[in-house]
């Protein structure tokens, strides 16, 4: 887990970018809300607005991420205000919670944006609750959020916007799910709310006053996660990330117990830890989530072993009413998740070498490189969707080597489609008659996986041409991809 986090691709160096901005402008909005004169509640709040506008915000160019990021408040503030007005109305707050929980995940059926809002609605009434806002304090949370929404976009958009040198980022869609009760995002608004309600009665009776960390849990187990199985593997690494956090913050939080400076310099890091190992990690980015906690109740002053170990328990408490939701409540198989993603990634294996050979072919509007962009964001879906497969604790080790090898097949495909487009973008690469007869090769053997049929494996003399001989490598992927995608009895590589 070590060596995957350091030693992972970082193509452009994107994720350091991408961790070293969120220092950046989540500094400059605590210092914004310092120099307005907010308290510590303040400033926290403001901290965090900026981590989720920062964070959270995906949309494929730079003009749709700052829309979602100036609709943030607006979903925002009306959530805090419910909060605060509910606060000494227990029913009612828990039921508006769960209410949050549950539109927030549906929201995700529109995509990034909708996606982005559900997380920054969530996390406001979450704040809330961890500050025990009342409606006095109202006015003084609202500029807190709004003055560092408007930090964060001015580091992002202004200061440091190096998406802009970046072609657009390709955001794959969920998988179709039909309509009603059909469709994926329903049913996991369902499953969050059936968890988040159990996290809730066991969180409270655990803890009465830190009872959303179980709520919390069980809420970020969810996020980007489609199916059962992804869901109890995401679980587990939340648990395994919490514990590790504790036991450092018991190391590093609890001596420094607030001091100002010290805290100062590991919440920065915590944030950089959070962001850098985020799209790599989940366990390493909850350890980082669970340092960045710690060094903030030991500024509330409140920080001790015990309050580490109630979060754990808590933890647990969030993460098992995730696990319970998606095994009883309208399951989402891995099987038909998993299915949906390698498909969608084997018609895109077959759209890149289409446009790659009409750019050899001489068409200059022929222009494969978003379309390799999109085959490693579906590429990265598999392997979440996988995930529960390849995991150690899974006992069945004949579905763990089949999901490996499919893994490590689409991997190859991968890989031979960037080097076909690194010889298509020489201006001196000139188009072989044999490509049109090996694209129509690959075309075949796209449609017979994805209808179920076997490919024969064909045996052909290497070639010295380089973008044949990535597109021969192509077939051979391909071609070995049937037998792990089924078993010899035929069943599906996941089961159902």
């Amino acid at each position: 887990m070590l060596k995957r986090v350091f030693t992972a691709p970082d193509p452009g160096r994107t994720r350091l970018r991408f961790a070293a901005r969120a220092v950046l402008g989540i500094g400059l909005a605590v210092v914004v809300c310092g120099l307005a004169g907010h308290s510590l509640a303040g400033a926290v709040t403001g901290g965090l607005a900026a981590l989720l506008a920062l964070f959270t915000v995906t949309d494929a160019t730079v003009r749709g991420q700052a829309v979602t990021t100036a609709l943030l408040p607006a979903v925002g503030l009306p959530v805090l205000a419910a909060a605060a007005v509910l606060h000494d109305h227990p029913v009612a707050r828990d039921l508006t919670f769960l209410a949050v929980v549950g539109l927030g995940v549906y929201a995700r059926r529109w995509g990034p944006r909708g996606h982005s809002l559900g997380v920054f609605a969530f996390m406001t009434y979450f704040v809330a609750q961890f500050l025990h806002a009342r409606t006095d304090q109202l006015p003084e949370l609202y500029a807190s959020v709004l003055l560092s929404v408007l930090a964060a976009a001015a580091v992002r958009f202004g200061l440091w916007c190096y998406e802009r040198r970046l072609p657009p980022a390709a955001v794959p869609a969920p998988p179709p799910g039909g309509t009603g009760l059909a469709r994926v995002t329903t049913r996991q608004a369902i499953q969050a709310t059936a968890g988040a309600g159990f996290a809730l009665v066991v969180g409270q009776l655990v803890s009465g006053q830190r009872w959303y960390w179980a709520v919390g849990a069980t809420w970020w187990v969810f996020v980007n996660t489609t199916s059962r199985g992804e869901t109890l593997v995401r679980g587990f690494r939340r648990v395994l990330g919490t514990v590790i956090g504790i036991g450092l913050a018991l190391f590093v939080a609890v001596p420094v117990h607030g001091d100002p400076v010290p805290t100062a310099l590991i919440v920065a890091v915590s944030v950089f830890g959070i962001f850098y190992t985020a799209a790599v990690s989940y366990t390493w980015m909850m350890l980082w989530v669970t340092l960045l906690a710690a060094m903030l109740y030991g500024l509330l002053g409140v920080l001790g072993p015990g309050l580490l170990a109630l979060r754990l328990v808590e933890t647990g408490v969030g993460a098992l009413g995730a696990a319970l939701a998606v095994a009883l409540v309208l399951p989402v198989t891995t099987h038909s998740v998993t299915d949906a993603w390698i498909q969608r990634a084997l018609h895109c294996v077959h759209a890149c070498t289409a446009r790659t050979a009409a750019r050899l072919a001489g068409a200059e509007d022929a222009d494969p490189a978003p379309m390799v962009a999109e085959l490693e964001q579906l590429l990265a879906r598999v392997r979440l969707s996988v995930a529960p497969l390849v995991h150690p604790l899974n006992p069945m080790r004949g579905r763990k080597r089949r999901a490996r090898r499919v893994l490590a097949l689409l991997d190859d495909c991968a890989r031979e489609i960037r080097g076909l487009v690194a010889v298509a973008a020489d201006p001196e690469a000139s188009h072989d008659a044999r490509l049109a007869a090996a694209c129509r090769r690959v075309e075949v053997a796209v449609e017979a996986l994805t209808g179920g049929r076997d490919i024969a494996v064909r045996t052909a003399p290497a070639a010295t041409e380089p973008a044949l001989a990535h597109l021969h490598g192509l077939e051979r992927a391909l071609a070995e991809l049937a037998a792990p995608l089924r078993a010899p009895s035929g069943s599906p590589l996941v089961g159902a």
